[in-house]
């Protein structure tokens, strides 16, 4: 099997945190995103659907040298019953932060339980699927606090931990993000 050590990957991804993040993630790895205008909508409604969409459509324009990866994340609130999951991204446009705290106006304890999901599919230039997935648990936050991370980051609370994501910061999240062990479930596969 094509092995996961060292090597060069395309990201089917527009987000370039999404890639760095990634590159941290996966030691010894190249990871760039695809340039493409034309990617698949996220219509699926699996995270794996939705990251085996972007790896297949990726596959198909990548070096065929290359690995290509597929990513789909998302956060479910147990307040919004489980949303906005795979909509994730497209939730709130601009403001993804505001919009879910407005949605959460008043709601307090259990409704504010939360999990980040990250579904992670790699294609070897041979075409063999590998798949790794990870989830964070936690809360969401009365208002946003940090500067690191992107997305949901600066309202989620792990649990155990006091501070958001964002506070925590970029070197946490490389150990302990739903994208961190997705990485780690990969690699583990791909030996």
């Amino acid at each position: 099997m094509d092995g996961l050590r060292v090597g060069t990957a395309r990201l089917a991804s527009r987000n370039p945190n999404k890639a760095r993040e990634l590159e941290r993630l996966l030691p010894g790895w190249s990871i760039e995103p695809l340039d493409a205008d034309d990617y698949p909508s996220e219509s699926g409604e699996t995270y794996y659907e939705n990251a085996r969409a972007k790896a297949s459509f990726g596959r198909a324009l990548a070096e065929p040298d290359a690995w290509v990866l597929g990513e789909d994340s998302g956060i479910e609130v147990a307040g919004l019953d489980g949303g906005p999951g795979v909509q994730s991204a497209r939730s709130g446009r601009d403001d993804p932060v505001g919009w879910l705290l407005e949605r959460l106006a008043g709601v307090e304890g259990d409704g504010r339980r939360a999990r980040y999901v990250s579904e992670l599919v790699a294609l070897t230039p041979t075409g063999v699927e590998l798949r790794g997935t990870g989830t964070l648990s936690g809360r969401i936050a009365e208002k946003p606090r940090g500067t690191e991370g992107f997305g949901y980051d600066p309202i989620f609370v792990p649990d155990g931990e006091s501070r958001t994501v964002a506070e925590l910061g970029n070197e946490w999240k490389a150990q302990h993000s739903h994208r961190a062990k997705a990485a780690q479930a990969l690699s583990s596969k791909a030996g």
